[in-house]
């Protein structure tokens, strides 16, 4: 075969040219550091560096992200449940305030003060449950957006809400009452005419203390129209059992409603009565056991439906924990209706929970609901005492004025005798109200001690799924750092190895046109 110059110098360029793409190639992963440019330059390396980047990229989404916004959604909650906590159960706290209360030995003006401070507990407990994180509101579900309580800015609006509450059968209670009947209004400018006549028939003896049957609902100052509220029985096997419309009497009605339940069965009106403004359903002892004990069982739901419109500051919104439907009256004479939890009335109760995807196939609950711990019944409770401690300030008040009476009468007159019996019925009708005020004070430490257990489990949750995550994100952590190092032993090059195989390559290729330098400089003619 005869070997031309031409040949020989295509030869040369050819393996020059290979020679130069190999430089090329070391020089490209040196400074990329990379053992890929593109997927065709090794085809296994390339698959495997897309799986991995992959599965970095995922456990980058779990640990760098979803990890830690629920952690720090859980920071928050477990924040605000214990400032709740400490707010109920600390050492100037509302259960320390109603055992000081339930002394027995204090005036009405001292309950009165201590009052006043568990009702600034109070509304302080409300106004934790509203902290949002991120803009989150974090007890409302779902609903993130909406604030637990009403704020300042949403009593703007012209809201009325139709409530239904699903109740059973232990919702019922029992509250004392002491009838004064006209007894309350004796002072001392008529006490010797207080009925047209002489007053030596008023003795302690026509005080009476009595225990009434109560419901009391969610909320106080509730719609008074007539047929707003409905209280129906309901069998989760064969539907509606019975309905009630109670009469509605207002509790500055004389007689007031207490009076006409405690008298026994006088008609419709006293059997059944709604007053609005403690939002309270009270019932006749007759009619309690016959329409109501004797007929509905554990099983039996009592749902009761009522309007209210009159909103205060921090009032609990009704669509986080009822089947309501909100009404919105505005400005331009429109009205926006929005139905809220219409599944509860079918059984069905949509949690809304929120859950994280914090790793493959693992989800975390952050969330803690508001109907869990913040509930209406310690609301209420305050409520019932602010009322009760207020009527015994006005029963005190009239038993200090009415003492001033025997500053001008004779003792061992007809006259003296007839006021002492007067104020033996005041003082008998304030020792009722006092007992019974203690008691109230009793009772509700029982039940702040069950929000406070209530707050207690809440904690202990969230301290429990924060303990979790942080197992979780220290596995992430692990897992990220495991493929991160296969993913660069499987993509990066070896940079001493690499420089090495650059420098050979380089002294080659510059060899190689040394070599090729010199043998084309003879041609065939020289051998001619």
């Amino acid at each position: 075969m005869r070997m031309t110059n031409k040949i020989m110098q295509n030869n040369s360029l050819y393996n020059i040219n290979n020679n130069k793409i190999l430089q090329d190639k070391l020089s490209t992963n040196m400074s990329t550091q990379k053992k890929l440019t593109r997927p065709s330059d090794d085809p296994i390396i390339a698959i495997r560096a897309l799986r991995l980047r992959t599965s970095v990229s995922e456990i980058t989404q779990y640990h760098d992200r979803n990890a830690k916004d629920a952690a720090a959604w859980l920071n928050v909650t477990e924040d605000a449940l214990s400032t709740a906590n400490e707010i109920i159960g600390g050492t100037n706290g509302l259960i320390k305030q109603m055992q000081k209360a339930a002394n027995k030995d204090l005036t009405p003006v001292e309950l009165n003060i201590i009052m006043e401070q568990i009702k600034s507990l109070r509304d302080e407990v409300y106004a934790t449950a509203n902290v949002d994180y991120a803009g989150r509101y974090i007890f409302t579900g779902f609903r993130t957006e909406t604030t637990l309580s009403f704020t300042k800015d949403v009593l703007k609006q012209d809201l009325t809400y139709s409530i239904t509450e699903q109740l059973n059968i232990t919702k019922f209670d029992q509250i004392n009452y002491t009838d004064l009947k006209d007894i309350a209004n004796l002072n001392k400018t008529n006490y010797l005419d207080f009925d047209g006549m002489m007053n030596p028939e008023i003795n302690e003896q026509m005080v009476e203390n009595v225990d009434i049957w109560r419901l009391r609902l969610s909320y106080d100052k509730i719609s008074d129209d007539v047929g707003n509220t409905v209280i129906t029985f309901v069998d989760p096997s064969t539907g509606t059992l019975e309905t009630i419309v109670p009469a509605i009497i207002s509790i500055n009605n004389n007689p007031d409603p207490f009076q006409l339940v405690k008298d026994g069965p006088l008609g419709p009106l006293a059997n059944c009565i709604l007053i609005p403004e403690t939002g309270e359903i009270v019932f006749s002892d007759n009619f309690y056991k016959s329409q109501i004990k004797d007929k509905v069982d554990a099983g039996t739901e009592i749902r009761v439906t009522y309007e209210k419109s009159k909103w205060l500051e921090g009032d609990l919104r009704p669509e986080h924990y009822f089947a309501c439907v909100s009404t919105e009256n505005k400005a331009d004479g429109t009205t926006k209706v929005i139905p809220y939890n219409t599944e509860y009335l079918s059984g069905e109760e949509n949690r809304q929970i929120i859950e994280y995807d914090v790793g493959y196939n693992q989800r975390i609950r952050i969330n803690t609901r508001a109907d869990e711990i913040f509930q209406h019944t310690m609301d209420r409770n305050v409520d019932d005492l602010d009322l009760a401690v207020r009527d015994l300030m006005a029963i005190q008040a009239t038993l200090d004025d009415f003492r001033r009476v025997f500053d001008g009468i004779t003792e061992g007159s007809p006259e003296y005798d007839m006021v002492q019996k007067q104020l033996d019925a005041l003082s008998k009708a304030y020792d009722y109200i006092r007992q019974n005020v203690h008691q109230m004070f009793e009772k509700s430490i029982t039940v702040m001690q069950k929000a406070l257990d209530d707050l207690n489990i809440a904690v202990t949750d969230a301290g429990t799924r924060s303990a979790r995550l942080d197992l979780i994100s220290n596995r992430l952590m692990s897992q990220k750092t495991t493929f991160e190092v296969l993913k660069s032993e499987n993509e990066d090059v070896d940079i001493a190895e690499i420089a090495i195989k650059l420098n050979s390559t380089e002294l080659s290729y510059n060899a190689a046109l040394m070599a090729t330098g010199k043998i084309m400089q003879t041609s065939l003619m020289n051998y001619i």
